[in-house]
């Protein structure tokens, strides 16, 4: 995990430690609700935690592949 502390954001991969599920952040509201997709397959899922999900890899690291 990137010992950065910069704010998570849309593009980043985050791990939801309530449901243990990596996903992309695909939007934020209000800075504290991140909308996520899995990395590879289907479906989407939220996930409210005002002290934000704990970042695995920021976008500018996964590279254009994703987009």
């Amino acid at each position: 995990m990137s010992g950065d502390r910069r704010r998570p954001w849309v593009g980043d991969l985050v791990l939801d430690e309530e449901t243990g599920r990596e996903g992309i952040a695909t939007d934020v509201q209000n800075g504290s609700v991140w909308a996520l997709r899995p990395e590879q397959g289907h479906g989407t899922w939220t996930m409210e935690d005002p002290d934000r999900p704990a970042v695995l890899t920021f976008r500018e690291e996964l590279g254009n592949w994703m987009w």
